[in-house]
């Protein structure tokens, strides 16, 4: 199967390079001697995930119960929940708990306590690690606060729960515009959680993972002295987001959009069938401009199209701005670099794996749309 020989839109995963990019920071990961947990966000695949696996990682994360579950049920046996799981779900993870290694994180007293109730009565015990706000200010504890050190006192004693360590996300690092920025990014996250587990193990609590997670740092994460754990999520795939944030090469990213052009209304416009249920509304961020809705490519794909620009989306339309030479009309096919990956594997229920325009697999998107 070819394809070209398919409709469109379809969203396409280039099976060299994802191959290529799992193995390449698996071997960085252990050159650095640190452990690897990608975040399962991006591919929602059970598939990729033994794949990662099976290359080294010592497990995988997750964000919802929704995802853990059907990872749990293909067989993925060690399972990071870095979102803050609310104890309601406590009979789903009892039950998670049957066949896989489960680990949550904690960033609200009330919540480990109710934590631990749910596990004592289960006569079970929970691993967690406390979440720790880095400068991204979404969750996890103030590591300046008076009280954070106590946070962790309190955490670590109590009953039907294990204190595993400290995590962290530093998502502000999506906000860079400099690669020194990201650089002191990562180096002031590790700072702060090193810090922490100093004062932990000062106050005789003996933590055995400091774990960060975010693809535009994790270059400088791995310089870092103290961290134990990685936990990337978009680097199977990078985006143009990664692109512009210098995580990843042209040549890195894995995923596109197979598109075709319906319309060509004026000189200034053409239409393409990819809207926003196929490339998502998200904008991208870089060190530089990063207008528009996605990167059309160039005929050799190695190169972005600056003449044409995807302005506006509609639920099946994309408008593009053509402001130089192009020779495309209705019929012809372009490939578009998603902004943002991880959203778009998760409007299809499967993605296509190529080798240049063979198709050689189908893989389903099994934990898609798994938000609770």
């Amino acid at each position: 199967m070819f394809l070209s020989e398919l409709p469109t839109p379809q969203v396409v995963v280039d099976r060299s390079r994802l191959f290529r990019n799992i193995s390449r920071v698996q071997g960085l990961a252990a050159s650095a001697g640190v452990s690897l947990r990608p975040h399962s966000k991006t591919h929602k695949s059970p598939i990729i995930a033994k794949l990662q696996i099976d290359r080294g990682a010592v497990g995988i994360c997750c964000a919802k119960v929704g995802e853990a579950e059907v990872m749990a049920a293909a067989g993925i046996g060690n399972i990071r929940l870095a979102y803050p799981i609310n104890p309601s779900n406590a009979p789903r993870l009892l039950q998670l708990m049957e066949s896989a290694s489960l680990s949550i994180a904690i960033d609200h007293l009330g919540v480990a306590r109710a934590w631990s109730d749910a596990m004592r009565r289960a006569d079970r015990t929970l691993d967690v690690l406390v979440k720790v706000d880095v400068g991204f200010h979404r969750c996890g504890i103030d590591p300046d606060a008076s009280g954070a050190a106590e946070f962790i006192r309190s955490v670590g004693a109590l009953p039907g729960l294990r204190l595993r360590g400290l995590l962290s996300h530093a998502g502000q690092g999506y906000q860079a515009t400099s690669e020194n920025e990201l650089s002191v990014i990562a180096r002031r996250e590790a700072e702060i959680l090193t810090t922490l587990g100093e004062q932990a193990a000062r106050d005789g609590i003996a933590l055995e993972e400091i774990s960060v997670g975010a693809t535009p740092t994790l270059r400088y994460s791995l310089q870092q002295p103290g961290i134990t754990e990685l936990r990337p999520g978009n680097y199977v795939y990078f985006d143009r987001t990664q692109l512009s944030l210098g995580a990843a090469s042209i040549d890195d990213c894995a995923m596109t959009v197979a598109a075709t052009v319906v319309s060509r209304p004026a000189a200034d416009r053409l239409i393409l069938d990819c809207g926003s249920k196929t490339l998502t509304t998200d904008l991208a961020r870089g060190f530089g401009p990063t207008p528009g809705y996605g990167a059309i490519l160039a005929p050799d794909g190695g190169t972005i199209d600056d003449a044409l620009l995807i302005e506006r989306l509609s639920e099946e339309h994309a408008t593009v701005r053509v402001s130089g030479p192009t020779a495309l009309e209705p019929g012809d096919r372009v490939r578009v670099l998603p902004n943002h990956a991880c959203v778009v594997a998760n409007m299809v229920d499967e993605v296509l794996l190529v080798e240049g325009d063979h198709v050689v697999d189908k893989l389903r998107v099994a934990a898609r749309g798994r938000i609770t």
